[in-house]
């Protein structure tokens, strides 16, 4: 739970810096032509996007950002199942980001729910940290 807490300051710290940051970008755009003008617009609704998704405590990652989080080096062990990222970096079957000759980084979908003896009910109870996206 406190580390749960930790990630969520985090987050909202980030969130409010990257708001700072967009402020600063807009009003320096203001100054500009046009033709910057538009292109700040087209950032600042791309930061909003990704400020909902860290205010709700949720990462927003694609396939190929997942695989970082494979447990090793430190990094957190996250999978993927039906879109929704766990977080499987405390959970002792787990240990270094593998189970049974699969790794954490991926989307294991499949793997759950047609090859695990115990489909996705070991799932309840996991920690759920964002969901994955198309990129």
């Amino acid at each position: 739970m406190k580390r749960i807490a930790t990630i969520l300051i985090t987050i909202l710290a980030l969130a409010i810096f990257a708001v700072g940051c967009a402020s600063g970008a807009v009003d320096s755009a203001a100054v500009a032509a046009d033709a910057s003008n538009e292109s700040a617009a087209v950032a600042a609704t791309d930061d909003s996007a990704s400020m909902d998704a860290a205010a709700n405590g949720m990462m927003e990652l694609t396939l190929e950002e997942l695989k970082q989080y494979d447990g090793k080096n430190g990094n957190p062990a996250y999978v993927a199942v039906d879109g929704i990222i766990y977080d499987m970096t405390n959970v002792a079957a787990w240990k270094n980001g593998d189970h049974n000759g699969y790794s954490a980084g991926n989307d294991l979908t499949d793997i759950i729910k047609n090859k695990s003896p115990h489909g996705v009910k070991n799932l309840e109870g996991v920690p759920i940290v964002g969901k994955i996206v198309d990129g």
